[in-house]
Formats: C-alpha cells, sequence, structure tokens
C-alpha cells in the first residue's frame, strides 16, 4: 500500500495512518515491522532477508564456477517466491523510484552494498580471496541478469515471471559466453582478418 501511494502521489502525499486504515493495522502494528514510511515502501527487511540469502546459499556448497551461478540464481527465486516479488509489483516499484530521487539513492546504494556481500559469501564458499576475479565475475552477471530482467518485465510484451526471465536471461548470457569461448572469430572480426589490426599488411 505505502508503495502504492507513492507511486500515486510521493512520499508526502500520503500519512502513515492513511496507510494504516486502508490495510486494517493499528499505527503501533505498523512500526513493529517498519521504522518508516520508506522501510515500508521497501517492503523487506533486509537484515532478514541477507540472513536468508546466505544460509540457503551457503548449505548448497561449493561444487565449481558454474554451480554459484546456478546456486546465486537459485537463492535470488526463492527470495522473489518469499517476498511475493510480480511483475505488477514492480512496476510500480519502478515508479516510486523515478518519483522519489531520495529512494532512487537508496536503492543505489543497497545494491551495491549487497553486491560486495555477495561477492564475500561466494568467496567464503568457494575458499578464495575476498577479492577474487572469478567472485566478483559471478557477481556481475548475476547483477547484469537481474538489472536486464528488471528492465524486461516493464515491458507489457514480455513474460510477467520473474523466475522464468532470470532463467532465459542466465542461459541467454551463457550462450553468448560460450559462443565467445568457442568462436572467438565470432565476436573478434580481426582474428579473421589481420589487416584489421595491421595497417602495414593492409596497404600491401
Amino acid at each position: 500500500m505505502s508503495r502504492r501511494l507513492t507511486a500515486e502521489r510521493g512520499l508526502t502525499g500520503f500519512t502513515i495512518e492513511e496507510v494504516c486504515s486502508e490495510v486494517g493495522v493499528s499505527r503501533r502494528t505498523f512500526f513493529n515491522y517498519f521504522p518508516s514510511k520508506e522501510d515500508a515502501v521497501f517492503g523487506v527487511d533486509e537484515v532478514d532477508e541477507a540472513r536468508r540469502f546466505a544460509e540457503d546459499f551457503l548449505a548448497r556448497g561449493s561444487r565449481g564456477w558454474s554451480a554459484v551461478l546456478d546456486d546465486l540464481m537459485d537463492s535470488i527465486r526463492g527470495f522473489a517466491e518469499h517476498v511475493g516479488l510480480n511483475a505488477d509489483d514492480h512496476v510500480v516499484f519502478m515508479r516510486v523510484l523515478e518519483r522519489e530521487p531520495k529512494l532512487l539513492a537508496r536503492f543505489i546504494g543497497q545494491g551495491r552494498l549487497r553486491d560486495a556481500a555477495i561477492v564475500e559469501l561466494v568467496a567464503l564458499r568457494e575458499g578464495v580471496a575476498h577479492d577474487d576475479r572469478n567472485a566478483r565475475a559471478a557477481v556481475a552477471i548475476i547483477s547484469t541478469v537481474m538489472n536486464s530482467v528488471g528492465s524486461r518485465l516493464t515491458d507489457p510484451h514480455v513474460s510477467e515471471h520473474f523466475a522464468e526471465e532470470l532463467d532465459a536471461t542466465l542461459a541467454a548470457i551463457r550462450v553468448v559466453l560460450d559462443t565467445a569461448v568457442l568462436d572467438p572469430a565470432a565476436t573478434n572480426p580481426a582474428a579473421l582478418d589481420p589487416a584489421a589490426t595491421n595497417p602495414e599488411r593492409a596497404s600491401r
């Protein structure tokens, strides 16, 4: 409710009392769950969800870097199911961020902290340094997937199923990466035409 009202009126366009009246709870109950109106808009206990995510990911154990991507995706799916994330809510939330720069800044900051925490989590599970390139690359790929899915879910012609979009986007990234590894010329035309990187040979 707080999210919808913010999208429609802005943070200052409604009161906590209005929210409580709409959902049928007392002001005290509201503050038992959310310290502020802004927290209600985000609607997620970051500390609790981070703990749940970490426990799920670590419990799967180390099985190689490909499994890291799969396990991160599974944990994200679990998070989405737990908080009830769907396309309609995502569209409303994007409107909130467009309307409220303060909340956009908070969202970006949370994303950076979350990515850094997940890199640490991956490094811990895989037994590598906290700044390991593979750990950072795995999280960068997952962040790219999330950003791509977030953009696509605002398109009415795209599937509204968050999990389906996650799987399809990661599969597409893997196809591109596999193609680049198996056929370097497909992503680097210069591999087929040395003249492209050697002007002297091109002039002969």
